[in-house]
């Protein structure tokens, strides 16, 4: 434990990407495997099992401290974190214990932290979960305790950790993104199954690694000779591949969650493919001759069992964007025009209602692609993807080859009515905000947006929530409704969740509208006219 806290440290500490890459490095080629591969596995953030809440550490501290609960949450409005706030107020309760910082990190992770889960009381886990504190120091206590909450994060990108596994290891960092895809076993065997200079046999299931769009530069790109590229459609869904291998098909989602029973038609529709083929392209909730809208996909997400019922109101369909494996070959290093040839042939050999083809859109000029991009609502997608015909599939967001253009956001003109103070870096700032728009004379909450100010302006926001709150609710405070932002969201559908009847998707703020009075904040009807056009 003690090894890997001061590895958390160094990478947390710095924002020199060399400097991570380097402690990371340093930390692989010096630690034991058995070590190395819980490290791995919390750094990549492979586990996400929550052992026990917040509150329930928030407790069994208040249990052994003299600070009041309404002292322990004004602490935690200036933190934004409990596991951090907790590792914080220990270092002024300081506890009489045994160290067992030296204990490795793998007996941690397998046999002592799984005790709480196995404790029958709630008086036996907290005396666990002191007796640890008591062992510890007080930032081995915050990796701890971010452990148990299933809330453990890094100041490294997985990206980052796997370049420095590669300069320990000597194992191309493509190599490396491929065989840690999927699932993750934390175990000797499997962390010298990574590092083996030798050809590793890969289970059926596992997918690759995805390739990403970058954002595109317009002013470049419209020197590019267009010949060279292929524009799609931009499909709001769910990115995925599809994997035919030993008689049976896996879905893997780009979050890397095993996606498979929430779509059975698609599985359905695959199985007649043969052995040895791994398709990506965007699982998208499919009626007539456009697709509905993100909400219908929602139904599924999450679900053990869909349902008859689920299956007919937001039945699927697979747009096939890529081939990555053909006949059980890696054709990834194959240009995208021949990998687009091998799949038009697969499909046209298998064809299935529930499998399309994302067809390319014909274009001459960037101002074609303008016009079609205009027009992308229309179509029922959020853009475009334009792609390097001679790309081949990479792995991340590499720039050069494929680019997103997406369509503006939709906008409507809202009402600051709500904030809350942020987390993290941001606990001490009123960060979190709730907007509202007209109906009739009253305000009706719409949307929550978190992103889009900068920090001047998130400074001076800040100040005027403190000097202008109506009322407190908790954590949240109203506001007198003095300021107009527009906001800005990729979608909006129907909810009957929502006291606005609507619900938006990715909201921003796009401008704080300073030279707008708020009698002139747009409408809940000026909403449903966009609802009304984004579903026609």
């Amino acid at each position: 434990m003690k090894r890997f806290t001061e590895l958390f440290q160094a990478v947390d500490a710095t924002t020199s990407t060399n400097a991570k890459v380097e402690a990371l490095r340093q930390y692989f080629v010096e630690e034991a495997p058995v070590n190395a591969v819980w490290a791995l596995y919390l750094l990549l953030s492979k586990t996400r099992r929550r052992l026990v809440t917040s509150r329930v550490l928030r407790d069994v501290y208040l249990s052994i401290s003299n600070i009041p609960e309404w002292l322990f949450k004004d602490c935690y409005s200036h933190v934004g974190d409990s596991a951090e706030v907790i590792a914080l107020l220990l270092r002024d309760t300081p506890l009489q214990g045994k160290s067992a910082a030296d204990i490795p990190l793998h007996q941690w992770m397998e046999d002592i932290i799984p005790l709480v889960k196995a404790a029958e009381t709630d008086e036996e886990r907290h005396e666990l979960i002191v007796s640890w504190w008591r062992s510890l120091d007080d930032y081995e206590i915050f990796v701890l305790n971010k452990v148990l909450t299933g809330a453990f994060r890094v100041g490294a990108s997985s990206k980052l950790v796997i370049k420095g596994l590669s300069k320990a290891s000597g194992i191309p960092e493509a190599v490396l993104a491929h065989r840690l895809m999927g699932d993750f076993e934390p175990t000797v065997e499997f962390y010298e199954n990574l590092l083996s200079e030798e050809a590793v046999e890969t289970a059926p299931s596992q997918p690759y690694p995805f390739f990403l769009a970058s954002q595109i530069d317009e002013a470049k790109f419209r020197e590019e000779e267009m010949g060279n590229w292929l524009a799609e459609w931009k499909w709001d869904g769910i990115r995925a591949q599809v994997i035919k291998r030993a008689d049976e098909v896996f879905i893997w989602s780009r979050g890397e969650d095993l996606v498979t029973e929430q779509f059975p038609e698609i599985v359905e529709a695959f199985q007649a493919l043969p052995n040895g083929h791994v398709l990506d392209g965007e699982i998208l909730c499919w009626e007539g001759d456009r697709p509905l809208t993100f909400n219908h996909l929602q139904k599924r997400l999450g679900r053990k069992r869909v349902t008859k019922k689920v299956m007919a109101e937001s039945p699927v369909r697979f747009i096939a964007y890529d081939l990555l494996e053909h006949a059980g070959h890696d054709i990834r290093e194959k240009t995208l025009r021949d990998r687009k040839h091998l799949l038009s042939e697969l499909l046209q050999a298998h064809p299935d209602e529930r499998v399309d083809r994302s067809m390319p859109l014909e274009f001459q000029s960037f101002a074609d692609l303008e016009a079609r991009r205009s027009k992308s609502r229309d179509e029922g997608a959020e853009g475009l993807v334009i792609k390097a015909w001679d790309s081949p599939y990479l792995v991340g967001r590499k720039r050069g080859y494929w680019w997103k253009y997406k369509v503006d956001p939709m906008t409507l003109d809202a009402v600051l009515i709500y904030a809350q103070a942020g987390s993290g870096k941001r606990a001490n700032l009123f960060t979190d905000y709730t907007f509202a728009l007209w109906q009739g004379e009253e305000l009706v909450p719409f949307a929550k947006a978190y992103s889009g100010l900068d920090n001047a302006e998130i400074d001076k926001l800040d100040k005027w929530i403190r000097r202008h709150t109506i009322e407190r609710f908790g954590p949240v405070r109203s506001v007198e409704p003095t300021h107009v932002f527009e906001i800005g969201f990729e979608g909006i559908a129907e909810s009957k969740r929502h006291k606005s009847g609507i619900s938006v998707r990715f909201p921003r703020i796009l401008r704080w509208r300073d030279d707008k009075p708020v009698a002139e904040a747009d409408t809940l009807d000026n909403a449903k006219v966009l609802l009304q056009q984004y579903q026609s």
